[in-house]
């Protein structure tokens, strides 16, 4: 990344300099500029990850389809002696979701150019890829958090259980415990959820990490442990029970619990789960307006932004657990 920042100060340098309304960016710019924004913005998808991946289609309007495959059924037929079986066929069923589309930007003046000591392409381009990576992640974020599969983390005060039925109910004392991960991996399995690379994955708030990771004591390994620790997913904080978890402040709290509590969304999937659109490929694009765009006569404004498609799609539901629970930070925590 701090490569990127480098590169990215010294390309500007070279080529950003005062330019009049007739003047554009040549296309290696802006497929450099393009590249770097993708780079810069791609630390904060860590919903985006896991999911079926697809391209924008190009002229073929705002629907794309996602592929959900059904499992074929036992063969338990016996063959015959030279008679060859009537076979299978694979069941492929068609997903459809619209794109929509969004972006922002920053203008500057001509002065801000002049007299500024940073080179304010550079910083607008690190801020807008953050709020770029932030807003997808969300989209994405908020289709796989409305899954029908849920479990909630019991209450617990003195050693006594107390089950929990809503996300209402939930306090600060339902805490996410060793053995609820063991439970939502358990009904993966028996769904035959597909695992990712021979595991599962679980998104987690760094609140609810804590408090497991407290719970779990030498059950749980840091990814330090790892025979091929350079194999490590974004956000990868460590393993248990055959899942792997990802950090990220962007998991999906609610202020709904017992008294105001906050209530936090753990989600642990197997592969193909749901689906999203890649950022590729017309995902995100940057896009650097030179002065004298527009209606501005005295070439006082030029501005740096970006536009994108994005939608996402949950495929199967039984591969998609949501784990709600509350925290020691619950009473603290803000909605998001």
């Amino acid at each position: 990344m701090k490569d990127y920042f480098i590169a990215l100060q010294l390309f500007a340098a070279g080529e950003q300099v005062n330019t009049t309304a007739t003047e554009s960016l040549s296309a290696e710019m802006k497929t450099f500029y393009d590249k770097t924004l993708i780079t810069l913005a791609s630390p904060y998808l860590v919903h985006d990850q896991f999911g079926q991946k697809r391209d924008i289609p190009k002229n073929g309007g705002k629907i794309i389809e996602f592929r959900k495959f059904s499992s074929l059924p036992k063969a338990l037929t016996p063959l015959t002696e030279g008679v060859t079986p009537t076979g299978n066929k694979l069941n492929v069923s068609a997903v459809s979701a619209s794109v929509e589309q969004y972006g922002d930007y920053i203008e500057q003046s001509d002065l801000l150019e002049l007299t500024a000591v940073d080179n304010t392409i550079v910083e607008a381009t690190k801020q807008l890829a953050s709020q770029a990576g932030l807003t997808m992640d969300t989209i994405v974020r908020n289709e796989i958090v409305g899954g029908t599969n849920v479990l909630y983390c019991p209450k617990v005060s003195g050693g006594t259980e107390t089950e929990v039925t809503s996300r209402s109910q939930i306090d600060s004392t339902a805490l996410l415990r060793v053995k609820d991960v063991f439970k939502a991996a358990a009904e993966l399995k028996a769904m035959n959820a597909p695992k990712i690379d021979g595991y599962y994955v679980g998104i987690i708030h760094p609140y609810v990490a804590y408090d497991l990771m407290q719970e779990a004591g030498n059950q749980w390994m840091e990814v330090q442990k790892y025979a091929s620790p350079e194999n490590m997913l974004k956000g990868e904080i460590g393993c248990l029970g055959g899942v792997r978890f990802v950090e990220s402040t962007e998991a999906k709290i609610w202020k709904a619990g017992a008294d105001g509590c906050a209530v936090f969304a753990t989600l642990i999937m197997g592969a193909d789960a749901y689906g999203v659109t890649s950022v590729t490929g017309g995902g995100i694009e940057h896009i650097v307006k030179q002065k004298g765009y527009g209606n501005d006569p005295l070439n006082q404004r030029s501005s740096i932004g970006w536009k994108g498609l994005k939608t996402a799609k949950r495929l199967v539901e039984e591969y998609l657990i949501r784990v709600e629970s509350g925290s020691a930070f619950s009473m603290t925590a803000e909605e998001n």
